[in-house]
């Protein structure tokens, strides 16, 4: 049985940067063990291919998590540090929409400076992670075989994504050590419409911005319908902090929609909106497309309700159309300073693994990064400090 002086389990966008700046910065000996044949296949093929790597504005309000456990991370590690480090690495990141940073090629170009980072740490593949038993040493049980060691940073994802390889592996894990932890659900991903709003399902493929109102957020994006449900990167973030309840929609955010009273065009000309959105939407709230100066008092306010359109969603796409999850370790399990656990000396837990979920647009790989950068430094302080 092998020993290592850190083994990582996960070879995704949080352990590939663990074991990098591990790696850059201490003589220890390291493993990564990934259950695919390839590592970083999540993050190969996250933003279609490109990387969203982070955003225009990161801090801890756009995350649902421990606001603690988040601000220390991007202290230790935050955008700008992300940025220089790519750069550094010969990478441009490229802004889209004024907000978003991507790769200006492929997603490959992340991955290959994340290994070449990691180079000489033993990466070891095709190895489905079964359990960690012990402490100090650990022992890690995998399909084919067994490995040892001192410190073990658990960077093994959420559920989401299982053709890639996604498990609850960090979760059980967490379990034999009696770590409290919060069961997986989907997270960034389309919702599904109560019978009131089936009108909304024959606009499938109709996408415009929009604002949502949701759990004391507001947030800006595209809407897009679809066969299911309501989808699009606004929904897609507003279902991180959506369990139950109702939702608030602004089909024109910060349209005065004053500007038509008197217009004699019919509403559907009028409004800066697709046609056969509004045309279902007067349908739904029982309005006629009318000249905007006949409408009467009454009128108005059913058109009113295109700028706070109140629904329920009766759920979501579910876990295998999620961009990511909600759930993971509990954040009180965990020292904001280390990402070490609070009951288990020498276990780490980074990324997605931990209940820190980042809203649509790179925060969840900024969150990623940052967690594995605070867990590599706090081990490499220990490994210098026994020297």
């Amino acid at each position: 049985m092998k020993h290592y002086d850190v083994i990582i389990l996960g070879g995704g966008a949080s352990g590939l940067m663990c074991a990098a700046q591990l790696r850059q910065n201490t003589s220890l000996s390291i493993a990564i063990i990934e259950g695919n044949n390839r590592p970083a296949l999540k993050l190969k093929a996250s933003g279609g291919g490109k990387c969203n790597l982070t955003n225009v504005e990161v801090d801890e309000t756009h995350f649902l998590g421990s606001e603690a456990l988040v601000k220390q991370a991007l202290k230790t590690f935050g955008q700008k540090a992300l940025l220089d480090y790519f750069r550094d690495g010969g990478l441009r990141p490229v802004i889209r929409k004024e907000r978003y940073y991507f790769c200006p090629k492929s997603s490959d170009e992340v991955i290959s400076i994340l290994m070449g980072r990691s180079g000489g740490c033993d990466l070891v593949l095709g190895h489905k992670i079964l359990s960690v038993e012990g402490e100090t040493p650990f022992v890690i049980a995998t399909d084919k075989g067994k490995f040892s060691a001192d410190k073990v940073v658990i960077a093994t994802g959420g559920a989401s994504y299982k053709e890639l390889g996604a498990t609850d592996i960090g979760l059980k894990i967490a379990h034999h050590y009696a770590i409290k932890t919060v069961p997986f659900a989907p997270a960034l991903v389309g919702l599904t419409l109560q019978p009131k709003e089936f009108w909304m399902k024959e606009l499938s493929g109709i996408s415009f911005p929009a604002r949502i109102h949701v759990a004391g957020k507001r947030l800006d994006e595209d809407l897009l319908f679809a066969h299911k449900g309501i989808s699009g990167l606004v929904v897609l973030s507003a279902s991180l902090y959506w369990h139950k309840g109702e939702i608030v929609i602004d089909f024109l955010p910060d349209f005065d929609l004053k500007k038509i009273q008197k217009e004699k065009k019919l509403l559907s000309t009028a409004l800066p909106l697709p046609k056969r959105f509004i045309k279902a939407f007067l349908d739904a709230v029982v309005l006629e497309d009318k000249p905007c100066n006949r409408l009467q008092d009454d009128e108005w306010e059913k058109l009113l309700s295109i700028r706070h359109y109140a629904m329920a969603p009766s759920g979501t796409f579910g876990l295998s159309k999620a961009e990511a999850c909600r759930g993971g370790i509990e954040c009180e399990e965990i020292d904001a300073q280390t990402m070490e656990s609070i009951k288990v000396r020498g276990l780490y837990f980074i990324g997605e693994t931990v209940d820190v979920t980042g809203e649509l647009g790179g925060y969840n790989f900024q969150w990623a990064f940052s967690s594995a950068v605070v867990a590599a430094n706090a081990i490499g302080s220990m490994s210098f400090k026994r020297k």
